[in-house]
């Protein structure tokens, strides 16, 4: 607690000045008696025992009245969490190529399987090198022949894993193609509305979320060969809206396993990731491109992105006063009416 104007407790000093006077003005009367010997054996009435309950009352009034006027204050202090994040949007190739199998530790699964696996990681954090990304706004774009948003921009990463574990390689032939371009054009023109998403509809302002930068994470094992949007067009738009592109090429030589009424059966699948579009799209959007061949090397360059895109959080600290004169203003009001009764009651004295 402190007191806004601690000043005005120099008024106490009157208070021995005012029982002073009344004490003195109070003796000054006198009458004369021949003896007072009677007098003393008629003793003091409770009345007059009690007689300065009055001024008590009087006295505490102007302490709680000066206590009022330097107007007491209760601090609480307060901290407001301003979070600079990243806005960032993953755009998984879900195409037939990418159930091609990869190494994921010691054992064999399809890319888009191991993609998934990692990514959770990353979000999520894996106890050793990827802490996760718990205050970044992350969305899903995922694509094949056509480019379709899987999850909006987020906080609730919990949420997002759902949706995630729904993305799954496409299974009909005309559905079938890589149309990276309009991936990258829906999930730039996604990021370009985020600052947008997260002022509306949120009157709180105990907690800011402020968007430090906005990124894409492409990844992919094919080449475009899809869609209205070449990919570098669609890098140049992402670049205009300030949004880098870090460009994973996904998968070397690997082995696809094809089901047939007859069974399974694995068929060995050449490289066909393309690099060269990869890396143009990285350097025109100031990111970076890397390839990625299995299962730990994905997770080194999505450690890279952990490195290079930081989230911040600021923890703004301030003291909120709430006014604590009232109390003590009405309690001395309450102590005059009672000293007032008094002494126009019980204490009344004549002249």
């Amino acid at each position: 607690m402190r007191f806004f104007s601690p000043w005005v407790f120099l008024l106490l000093l009157i208070i021995p000045v005012y029982i002073f006077i009344k004490i003195r003005v109070r003796s000054t009367g006198s009458i004369g008696f021949s003896s007072l010997t009677n007098l003393r054996k008629a003793g003091i009435s409770l009345r007059q025992r009690l007689s300065v309950i009055p001024l008590v009352l009087r006295i505490a009034a102007l302490i709680l009245l000066i206590i009022a006027l330097a107007r007491p204050q209760m601090g609480r202090e307060k901290v407001k969490d301003v979070t600079k994040g990243v806005a960032m949007a993953m755009v998984i190739d879900r195409s037939g190529s990418m159930g091609a199998e990869m190494e994921y530790r010691g054992s064999r699964m399809n890319r888009l399987e191991v993609v998934k696996r990692v990514f959770r990681e990353f979000l999520m954090g894996n106890g050793k090198n990827l802490e996760g990304r718990a205050s970044d706004l992350v969305g899903m774009v995922a694509f094949a022949r056509y480019a379709d948003t899987m999850a909006p921009l987020t906080l609730g990463h919990g949420a997002l894993l759902r949706f995630l574990d729904t993305i799954d390689i496409v299974k009909r032939r005309s559905e079938d193609g890589t149309a990276i371009g309009d991936a990258i054009a829906l999930a730039a023109a996604r990021l370009k509305t985020a600052g947008e998403n997260m002022t509306s509809g949120s009157d709180s302002k105990e907690n800011e979320y402020n968007i430090k930068s906005k990124i894409i994470i492409l990844l992919t094992d094919g080449q475009n060969n899809f869609g209205k949007r070449n990919p570098l067009e669609a890098a140049a738009l992402a670049a205009k809206w300030g949004i880098k592109i870090y460009a994973i090429g996904v998968g070397g030589e690997g082995v696809s396993t094809i089901r047939t009424l007859l069974g399974s059966f694995k068929v060995p699948q050449s490289n066909q990731v393309d690099m060269e579009t990869l890396n143009r799209i990285a350097d025109k959007t100031g990111g970076l491109s890397r390839q990625a061949e299995d299962e730990e090397s994905l997770r080194k360059i999505y450690e890279e992105i952990d490195r290079l895109e930081k989230s911040e959080i600021e923890s703004v600290r301030y003291v909120d006063y709430r006014e604590l004169f009232v109390p003590f203003a009405m309690a001395a009001l309450l102590l005059i009416l009672l000293e007032r009764a008094l002494a126009c009651t019980v204490f009344r004295r004549i002249p």
